[in-house]
């Protein structure tokens, strides 16, 4: 597999790693196929703009099994977020994580999409213990994500 400068830079060096003690959200998702797994836990800040209380990602961390796509992406999307609204936050997408690294192998996209999907259960279970609305679309989310961990796990057993 050929890696850029980039992706290889990420992976040597990765950024943000490790877990923030007495996180605000955490997410962990894998992809069965390839054994990545990954977990992303997050800190939430508060901050007054314009007499508003906005909520911030004052901190995020991961820790990865994997590949070094999925080292690095995890690595670009605590970069991405950090300091970022929950809001903003959950629209970063994969493209944006690929775009950022200068490009991944195709084969390696799924790796871009579990950093989207991590990220996206740290927020989902951030909001969920704060018994705050989850929109619409983090819900959908979040269901497709456990439906195709039950589908695996009736597949291949825990």
């Amino acid at each position: 597999m050929k890696y850029n400068k980039k992706v290889m830079r990420y992976f040597l060096k990765p950024k943000n790693i490790g877990e923030i003690k007495n996180p605000d959200g955490r997410g962990q998702v894998g992809n069965m196929a390839c054994g990545d797994v990954m977990k992303l836990t997050i800190k939430i800040g508060k901050k007054k703009v314009k007499g508003k209380n906005i909520e911030f990602i004052k901190d995020v961390k991961f820790k990865t099994f994997g590949c070094a796509a999925a080292i690095a992406t995890s690595s670009v999307v605590t970069e991405l977020v950090k300091g970022e609204t929950l809001e903003k936050a959950l629209k970063i997408k994969n493209k944006e994580i690929i775009r950022f690294l200068g490009g991944l192998p195709p084969v390696k996209h799924h790796c871009s999409l579990l950093a989207e999907d991590a990220l996206a259960e740290a927020i989902y279970d951030y909001l969920k213990k704060k018994k705050r609305k989850i929109p619409k679309q983090l819900l959908s989310r979040h269901q497709k994500i456990k439906k195709a961990e039950k589908a695996f796990q009736c597949k291949f057993g825990k």
